[in-house]
């Protein structure tokens, strides 16, 4: 039998990429109620019977300044643990990068370029300006997701632009239950 030489150092480079890339190719982030998803046939097998628990998370927006921190690391680490938690429990499941929606942030880097021309967003006008933060955005000046390794199980295919309606229902809807509960808060 022949001896295989192995490397002296794993090289995670060597493989990760190209079997990242298989799984991306194979729909395999896809919710399992997605057509394309691999879990689809089992998906509709299990949700004849009994109701399909759904879990979804979005990630919050890269911040405008694009400074990344500890914090980042261990949000997005325990949100990738729990997403895979509730895959591997059978839920239909979905966790999508969030995208910076001209927020607050960029509305202060448009700011602050424009206090460099001299100028304000009083002196633009709401749909210029508007139009103007959209350039900033889209020009690459905020973040992407791109510092996610690969092996994360982010579903990217509905990371785009959106407009602040877009969450509006998923951004009120817990603050309206907790509103109504009964529940104390310490």
């Amino acid at each position: 039998m022949k001896a295989i030489e192995l490397e002296k150092a794993y090289n995670p480079k060597d493989f990760e990429d190209r079997i990242y890339n298989q799984w991306v190719d194979s729909a395999c982030f896809k919710p399992a109620s997605d057509e394309k998803s691999p879990l689809h046939a089992s998906y509709l097998s299990k949700s004849k019977n009994t109701a399909v628990s759904k879990y979804t998370v979005v990630i919050p927006p890269p911040n405008v300044t694009g400074v990344l921190h500890m914090g980042h690391g261990l949000n997005n680490t325990l949100q990738d643990i729990v997403v895979r938690y509730h895959r591997m429990k059978g839920d239909n499941t979905l966790w999508v990068p969030g995208t910076d929606h001209a927020g607050i942030a960029t509305q202060n880097v448009v700011e602050r370029q424009l206090k460099k021309e001299g100028l304000s967003r009083n002196d633009l006008g709401r749909e210029k300006f508007l139009e103007r933060t959209w350039q900033v955005k889209e020009a690459g000046l905020i973040p992407s997701l791109s510092f996610f390794p690969s092996g994360s199980v982010l579903n990217f295919s509905f990371s785009g632009k959106r407009t602040a309606s877009s969450f509006t229902a998923a951004n009120i809807l817990p603050f309206l239950f907790l509103s109504t509960a009964s529940t104390k808060f310490i």
